[in-house]
């Protein structure tokens, strides 16, 4: 269906998915409505929307149509995948199952266990990104017909990763007229007055682990973790990383291993 629409009718398409992400994020709507608005842009058979959450180094689907198999595999067991290291990477757009190499779909268990039984051909797979380069989630779009030649929506998509970043980025990163009321509370029960980005950092200080290593397991650059650890240490009053992991064990904070 896609494939016969023109491009202006595609971009047509996108502008509505953009105003349904946008209510999505102010809380109007759901992100059912997203993708309900995405397939008018692509026709496809299955699709999702995922927050990635660092704490516990896995994806919660906030919206999707997989089968629980698939969804299982989305949240838990994707981001382990060979192909998600590729897909990760902020300067590409999204991956397009026609564009993976072979060899890559055969290493990949999420092809060959999951779409493969399920008849998927084609589709996309879209991170998502928050202003500062945080990885805060994904788009996964699957069809079960090939697509033909490259059309609009191809581009429309990536388009798409500024506005679907937004609706599916945890509150705490939205602006901040939109979290203002409820920022007191919050603060309020977070040890230290820390916030919730700062209390991840906070916890991959008790393991040890080098600037580097810390923004590898959080998908966020290691100038972004060394600005995050000394707000940490203005903000407990602590001379150095070393205190500051020692006050997170004494709060009973510790980073996923």
């Amino acid at each position: 269906m896609t494939a016969e629409r023109s491009a202006a009718q595609i971009l047509e398409a996108a502008v509505h998915v953009r105003e349904a992400a946008r209510t999505a994020t102010t809380g109007a709507t759901g992100l059912d409505a997203v993708l309900a608005a995405l397939s008018e842009v692509m026709d496809y058979d299955h699709a999702s929307l995922t927050r990635w959450d660092p704490l516990h180094r896995r994806h919660t689907t906030l919206a999707g149509s997989y089968p629980d198999e698939a969804t299982a595999y989305i949240e838990t067991r994707l981001h382990h995948d060979p192909v998600f290291p590729v897909l990760r990477s902020p300067a590409r757009g999204g991956l397009w199952l026609r564009d993976v190499p072979g060899q890559l779909l055969a290493a990949s268990p999420g092809f060959q266990e999951v779409l493969a039984p399920l008849g998927i051909e084609d589709g996309v797979a879209q991170c998502l990104f928050a202003a500062d380069g945080r990885y805060v989630g994904m788009l996964n779009v699957s069809t079960r017909r090939p697509r033909r030649a490259p059309d609009p929506a191809r581009a429309v998509v990536t388009l798409l990763t500024e506005a679907l970043a937004a609706a599916v980025a945890p509150r705490e990163d939205r602006p901040p007229e939109e979290i203002a009321a409820a920022r007191p509370a919050a603060n309020a029960r977070r040890p230290g007055g820390l916030s919730p980005r700062e209390l991840e950092v906070l916890a991959e200080l008790t393991t040890g682990r080098t600037n580097r290593e810390i923004a590898e397991r959080l998908y966020i650059t290691p100038r972004t973790v060394g600005t995050h650890i000394e707000h940490i240490l203005a903000k407990l009053d602590v001379p150095n990383r070393a205190a500051a992991a020692a006050r997170a064990a004494a709060w009973g904070i510790e980073a996923s291993r």
